[in-house]
């Protein structure tokens, strides 16, 4: 019997066992990434999915099936800062953020950059609202898919600014209470889903540290063409230095005229060069603290000068 078919059939078994209630989501689940690896690709799939389908289930099971499993909520987000989910495409900083990934894209086709990791030196200067945009207006180019997770379990805020419910979430997949999907969902916006920070923890460091992070991203990065995560900032805590370990890249914010220069320079070292992959100049005019965004490429002589 082939590795594919016992994957398969180990699936189908477990799935039916959730279903009877038999068996709680999240523990010995055959990883989706193992069996997508290893699934030819159909002939003539459509191009822009990018992924096979899995057969072996009474109907083709196929990544869109998968990602039905994610619970579809009415989010209510803040208009003010999500710009991408507001009906005007030309708002203030759309385009800066379209800049943004286009950098990112063309990094990509030098470095492997699929999970990026979006964090700050201090709170307050604007991770969570680049993380969000960014993972917005990713799916603005078709076909693509790209999940949103929130890395701080200390103060989440993605959860405020989409307006959506924060549980299920990444705590509860991190202490093995929940399984992939169960703690993800979906919003008006196609093809972005969000893993908000789930139950409230007393150790968020060690909970992420327990090694289930780097397998939830094996399971999930085959679904997606990106998979950003907002951290904690890197100087008062070491969640973000943690997560960093697990993801591709780091994309650093800025805030200008407020981030002192020694404590950029501190949240810089906190990760290694080949790393930290660009930099975010947040609120260059004050009249528009949310709207001008700069990114430039990483540079090691750069980076020491300038933040």
């Amino acid at each position: 019997m082939s590795r594919i078919h016992e994957a398969l059939k180990k699936a189908e078994q477990e799935r039916a066992a959730i279903q009877r209630g038999g068996e709680q989501p999240g523990f010995n689940k055959t990883p989706v990434a193992d069996v997508l690896e290893e699934m030819p690709a159909r002939a003539g799939a459509p191009a822009a999915a990018g992924y096979p389908s899995v057969p072996g289930f009474p109907t083709s099971i196929s990544v869109d099936t998968l990602l039905a499993r994610a619970a579809q909520l009415e989010w209510k987000p803040d208009m003010a800062t999500m710009l991408f989910l507001q009906s005007d495409d030309s708002a203030r900083g759309t385009e800066e953020f379209r800049t943004l990934r286009s950098r990112l894209s063309q990094l990509r086709e030098k470095m492997p950059l699929k999970t990026l990791l979006v964090t700050s030196a201090l709170p307050k200067e604007g991770k969570s609202f680049t993380a969000s945009n960014l993972a917005q207006v990713m799916v603005r180019q078709h076909g693509r898919r790209a999940l949103l997770i929130d890395g701080d379990l200390r103060a989440p805020r993605l959860h405020v600014m989409l307006g959506t419910t924060s549980e299920p979430g990444l705590s509860d997949y991190l202490l093995g209470n929940n399984d992939e999907f169960s703690v993800m969902q979906r919003g008006p916006l196609k093809n972005l889903f969000f893993i908000p920070s789930g139950t409230g923890v007393k150790d968020p460091a060690e909970l992420i540290g327990n090694g289930r992070l780097k397998l939830l991203l094996q399971r999930v990065e085959p679904l997606f063409d990106w998979v950003i995560i907002d951290s904690p900032p890197a100087v008062p805590v070491s969640d973000a230095s943690v997560l960093a370990n697990a993801c591709d890249g780091v994309l650093m914010v800025v805030r200008s005229n407020a981030t002192p220069f020694d404590v950029a320079r501190k949240a810089r070292q906190e990760f290694p060069d080949q790393a930290l992959v660009g930099v975010v100049l947040n609120g260059t005019r004050d009249d528009m603290p949310y709207a001008r965004y700069y990114y430039e490429s990483y540079q090691k002589k750069a980076i020491t000068t300038k933040a």
